[in-house]
């Protein structure tokens, strides 16, 4: 019989929906894997009653006759971001270590309420601040690759979302919540080789999601490939009237419009991404795109985002003050930790709870944040990221009257080991510089993968699409995936 785990969303779907298996059978082989894959520390709390439940009324409902759920009998894994009623969530915190919320986030109850079951929590960076899931207090997650030259470094999955990235590489989940802040779902989606998107801003409700930069946070799905990313999308997006960023739109049918041919369409190369000392193997990667979409229909055409060097420098001034007013409210006064020693006042309570609350990286983006936005400084830094956004969404706006899709690498490289770039918070910002401008622009935009490098491990392409295409994005990265022919997997050490 097929290992039940192998199953992407769509084949556990139809499978369910055939009577090929029954949904607890699915079920139990994924909770069994998620609790045999320990030492990838990707879940931080496992949940194999709610995956078995949802699985059960799965199971009932097909007995019964009963029209079944879009997603019946599929377990997923969700990003501790997430607030799930009666489950820990933590944003892989030591603040909020114990926080047990009363309510549930509205795209976590989408997904149940599409008849998915939640295999467990998933770690991640510090309150979604990394690029390589290393500032978590509950440890690193430990991508499930190993280099095939000989190097047994352990890897970085990426980050922030490097729990769920994780975890669908690994086969133990079949697909999993990400948030995407400046690239938190495609660049871990390069990185262990699957597919991951992040939607246009305000497709995917914020609500009950704990907040880094409102202005940029948007959740999206991260899955096998491209058709499952569709499918797990369509349950996710939706008008939410508790977010007042959400947008009041119907929902697509983004898996039944999935087109591979490109004919008619124009692909645009943005030369600002050709940034100096890129590795010759994402160059490569890259031409190989641009051949496949040529392939597929697409006619290819150069086109000059002038503001991206900007990018950068931008992002790393708003995310970090929109971080340093939303993690205003950590204070040890309503919930999570508290320090409070005999004798201490309030200020100093407040000082205490977040000095041994929060990681170096958040209080790092905290201070960076704060200065920004000091009276003396204001208008100096923050008001002038905030015109060079404006400026790079123009840029954007222009591209759109020659192309309809853009093409980049999602990546400057493959993974690195862990505790490589640890030191460098520089280094480690950088890895954000492909996915950074269209996450500025609120643009939808995915990672697909698109080969490996010299060393076996996976290198993703970023499709970037206009606001509200998400199918254009979808159409691309599937023209892409089907001629990549990608099919390396790690190979399992845990």
């Amino acid at each position: 019989m097929t290992d039940l785990t192998d199953l992407g969303i769509r084949d556990i779907r139809d499978g369910v929906r055939a009577g090929t298996f029954s949904a607890r059978e699915v079920a139990e082989a994924f909770t069994t894997a998620v609790s045999a894959a320990k030492p990838l520390n990707a879940f931080l709390v496992e949940t194999p009653e709610h995956a078995l439940a949802a699985a059960d009324a799965a199971d009932a409902a097909r007995a019964g006759g009963e029209a079944l759920k879009p997603l019946a009998g599929v377990p997923i894994g969700m990003k501790d971001l997430f607030c799930t009623k009666g489950v820990p969530s933590t944003a892989a915190s030591h603040i909020l270590e114990g926080f047990t919320p009363e309510y549930e986030s509205t795209v976590s109850q989408k997904l149940w309420d599409a008849g998915a079951g939640m295999l467990g929590k998933l770690n991640m960076d510090q309150f979604a601040m990394g690029s390589s899931n290393e500032t978590s207090h509950f440890g690193n997650v430990v991508s499930p690759w190993r280099r095939a030259d000989g190097g047994n470094a352990p890897l970085a999955p990426g980050g922030s979302s490097g729990g769920s990235s994780a975890a669908v590489a690994a086969r133990i989940a079949p697909g999993a919540t990400g948030t995407d802040t400046g690239g938190s779902i495609r660049q871990p989606a390069a990185f262990t080789g699957i597919s991951g998107i992040k939607p246009t801003y305000g497709r995917c409700s914020r609500w009950g999601v704990i907040a880094f930069a409102s202005s940029l946070d948007q959740a999206g799905p991260m899955a096998r490939d491209v058709r499952d990313c569709a499918i797990m999308l369509e349950a996710m997006a939706g008008f939410d009237s508790k977010d007042a960023t959400s947008l009041d739109l119907e929902v697509p049918r983004w898996e039944a419009g999935l087109n591979a041919s490109l004919r008619g369409k124009r692909v645009g190369i943005p030369k600002e991404y050709r940034v100096d000392d890129m590795p010759a193997e994402i160059d490569a990667l890259w031409q190989r795109g641009i051949d496949w979409l040529r392939d597929a229909g697409a006619e290819i055409v150069e086109v000059s985002l002038p503001h991206t060097r900007y990018a950068l420098p931008a992002y790393y001034i708003i995310a970090p003050a929109e971080a340093s007013s939303n993690l205003a409210r950590y204070d040890g006064v309503r919930y999570g930790l508290r320090d409070l020693p005999d004798g201490a006042n309030l200020q100093e309570m407040y000082a205490r709870t977040r000095a041994e609350g929060f990681g170096d990286e958040v209080k790092r983006r905290i201070l960076i944040g704060t200065y920004v936005l000091s009276a003396g400084f204001y208008d100096a830094y923050y008001t002038q990221a905030q015109k060079v956004r404006t400026l790079i969404a123009r840029d954007f706006e222009r591209a759109w009257e020659q192309c309809d899709v853009l093409l980049t690498p999602t990546a400057p490289s493959a993974a690195f080991a862990l505790g490589e770039k640890a030191a460098d918070p520089l280094a480690m910002y950088l890895n954000d510089v492909f996915t950074v401008p269209s996450s500025l622009a609120g643009l939808p935009a995915m990672s697909v993968p698109g080969g490996v490098d010299a060393g076996g491990l996976p290198l993703g392409l970023q499709i970037i699409g206009k606001p509200l295409d998400e199918q254009g994005v979808l159409d691309a990265a599937l023209a892409i995936e089907e001629r990549a022919g990608f099919v390396a997997r790690p190979e399992r050490w845990w």
